[in-house]
C-alpha cells in the first residue's frame, strides 16, 4: 500500500477514532465527551489530524494540511464547550454539532483514501475524482445532516427537561 510507519500510525489511530465515533452514535445518538466513547474520539481525531500533517502524497503543505488543522480547531472548541460551558444549553447544540462535522470531514479523506488503495491492486477508484467516491460522500453527507436533524431535536429534548 506505500505507507510509511507515520502513514500506518496515523491510519490506525484515525480507525480507532471512526469506530469510537460510531459507537457513541449507536449507544448515546451523539459523539459524548462524558463518555469514554467521546473521550477516544476527541484525543485520537485529534493525533490523527496532528500526524496528517507530517504526511502528503504530493509534498510540502497542501489542502488536506488545511483540513486537519480545521478539525482540530472543531474538536477543541467542542472541548472548550464541553468542559468550560457545562451549564450552556445552547452550547451543547454546537458542540454536538462540531463533533458531527468534524466526524463527516474526517470521512472525506478516509474515504478518499481507502477508495484508491483497497482492495490492494484493483482500487475501487483510480482518482479521488472518481464517481463512487463523489456517490459515497453524498451519501455520508445525507446521513450527516439527518443526523444532525435527530441530535438537533433530541439536545432540545434534553434542554426542556433540564
Amino acid at each position: 500500500m506505500g505507507l510509511s510507519i507515520l502513514g500506518i500510525f496515523h491510519t490506525f489511530i484515525g480507525i480507532v477514532a471512526i469506530v469510537a465515533a460510531i459507537v457513541g452514535f449507536i449507544k448515546n445518538g451523539k459523539i459524548d465527551l462524558g463518555k469514554i466513547t467521546g473521550k477516544v474520539y476527541f484525543y485520537f481525531t485529534l493525533v490523527t489530524s496532528l500526524t496528517a500533517l507530517g504526511l502528503s502524497k504530493h509534498g510540502g503543505f497542501n489542502p488536506g494540511h488545511v483540513f486537519a488543522l480545521f478539525i482540530v480547531l472543531m474538536i477543541l472548541i467542542a472541548y472548550f464547550l464541553y468542559y468550560k460551558k457545562q451549564e450552556s444549553e445552547r452550547a451543547r447544540f454546537f458542540e454536538n454539532f462540531l463533533l458531527s462535522f468534524s466526524f463527516f470531514l474526517s470521512l472525506i479523506p478516509t474515504v478518499n483514501e481507502t477508495f484508491t488503495r483497497v482492495p490492494l491492486g484493483h482500487p475501487l477508484a483510480k482518482a479521488p475524482t472518481d464517481p463512487i467516491i463523489a456517490q459515497t460522500l453524498l451519501v455520508l453527507f445525507v446521513l450527516f445532516l439527518v443526523g444532525s436533524v435527530f441530535q438537533f431535536r433530541m439536545q432540545r429534548k434534553i434542554n426542556k427537561i433540564k
